[in-house]
């Protein structure tokens, strides 16, 4: 009975020393990947300082044009007020046009008879005068 032992411890021992051979042989496969895996992080965390950085690059860029195009859209606030200004006065300057225009029309109708008459008598004056 005491072989039987024996064997068993014996029997134990090797099962214990395959199971450390095979948790060895587990934990060094693991090691591996975590060493694959803290490359890939390191990795990724300096493509992400780039992408902040560039990021952050974009970000200024952007608020100094969004600045300019205000600034200048500010100038041209200017212009437009020139432009509605300028468009009032054509019009100012288009209406007493017309009102002028109807004025000589009314002035030349009252007086057309006044200038036929005066039209015939220098006619006849030069008809006279050639007669001469």
């Amino acid at each position: 009975m005491i072989i039987m032992l024996y064997i068993a411890a014996l029997i134990f021992a090797v099962a214990f020393a395959v199971l450390v051979v095979y948790l060895v042989k587990t934990l060094k496969a693991s090691q591996r990947t975590m060493n694959n895996v803290t490359g890939t992080l390191e990795g990724i965390e300096k493509q992400m300082e780039g992408i902040t950085a560039e990021t952050t690059n974009l970000l200024n860029k952007t608020n100094k044009l969004a600045d300019d195009i205000n600034y200048k859209s500010s100038k041209l606030d200017g212009v437009f007020d020139g432009a509605k200004d300028l468009g009032q006065t054509v019009k100012d300057f288009n209406e007493s046009l017309s009102q002028i225009s109807d004025n000589i029309t009314k002035a030349a109708s009252k007086n057309q008879d006044k200038a036929t008459q005066a039209v015939k008598w220098g006619t006849a004056v030069l008809n006279l005068w050639k007669k001469k």
